[in-house]
């Protein structure tokens, strides 16, 4: 299967996720964490440089968990609200 190229929007929100991820960590070590929800250093890792912009949602769920962060919060802070093409508004009246 061949996967299709990310939008540039796409990269920043995963730039900016890494960012928001590498900011809770705090002075804990990147080995601790990861090993604490399950994850690889490496994984963890390849999201806060950005090498991994859309990781699986149970991965920056058991992230969001560990470090006591909202999926909410990720989600507002990284621009899930950003319009993306093709999305259409099904709320609408």
């Amino acid at each position: 299967m061949v996967r299709t190229p990310l939008t540039p929007a796409e990269r920043r929100r995963g730039e900016r996720l890494g960012a928001l991820l590498r900011e809770a960590r705090g002075p804990r070590s990147m080995v601790e964490v990861a090993a604490a929800a399950g994850l690889s250093a490496e994984t963890l890792r390849k999201i806060e440089t950005g090498r991994a912009p859309t990781p699986a949602f149970f991965t920056v769920a058991a992230l969001a968990a560990e470090l006591d962060i909202s999926l909410n919060e990720l989600a507002t802070a990284c621009g899930a609200d950003e319009e993306r093409p093709g999305r259409e508004d099904t709320l609408s009246a």
